[in-house]
């Protein structure tokens, strides 16, 4: 690849892209998540078609039909709490309490 861009760097129709003074980084200046859009494709087109392709892959291995596109999936949570909702505080407290009782009688020999 280095060796590409430095072949690449002696041609004149490559000349502004000063491939020679980046052939360490592959031809690509700066960090390879800040390409430009102009000159590569962006990092959110990648993600989209890995994610098409993982879906398809996943379906098809799952021996399930590919999906529909006019399905609307929405892949939003929210955090409600923790702990019981009051009601279900009243039921949980209820069923220790007659499980604390049996323990204390069978504890005292009970039946």
């Amino acid at each position: 690849m280095i060796r590409t861009c430095w072949e690449l760097a002696k041609r004149p129709e490559f000349a502004d892209l000063k491939l020679w003074k980046w052939a360490h980084m592959l031809g690509f200046r700066g960090h390879f998540s800040t390409k430009s859009r102009s000159y590569s494709t962006t990092l959110g087109a990648l993600r989209d078609a890995r994610r098409t392709w993982r879906t398809e892959q996943t379906h098809a291995h799952a021996g399930l039909p590919a999906p529909d596109p006019s399905t609307t999936v929405v892949g939003h949570w929210a955090y409600l709490g923790t702990g019981y909702s009051p009601g279900a505080a009243l039921l949980a407290a209820h069923v220790w309490h007659s499980k604390e009782l049996e323990r204390q009688f069978a504890a005292e020999g009970g039946c």
